[in-house]
């Protein structure tokens, strides 16, 4: 346990020591001036990029749904097998 917190603690140390670098760091050619990796951005571009996550979130749990229905249904259909596989004598083997 404590070489667990001792860990911990000489990370965070360490990331915090390497923030300020990473804070402090320019491009290429300078300063950004606040733009990151979009470029400039406007309140449409802010709007549209706002729709795709709407857009995004419910499609994602239906697929994901979906996906989750049709291993379930697989499971079962396996577990109904199994079971009509140990009903049927013949089919058991042995003597």
């Amino acid at each position: 346990m404590r070489r667990v917190l001792r860990t911990l603690c000489l990370s965070a140390v360490v990331w915090a020591v390497l923030a300020q670098a990473a804070l402090a760091s320019e491009t290429d050619t300078g300063h950004d001036g606040g733009e990151g990796w979009w470029g400039e951005t406007n309140d449409k571009i802010v709007t549209n990029y706002g729709f795709l996550l709407i857009g995004f979130f419910p499609l994602f749990v239906f697929l994901v749904s979906v996906l989750q229905w049709r291993l379930e249904k697989r499971k079962d259909e396996r577990k109904q097998a199994e079971k009509a596989r140990k009903l049927r004598a013949d089919l058991r083997g042995g003597w």
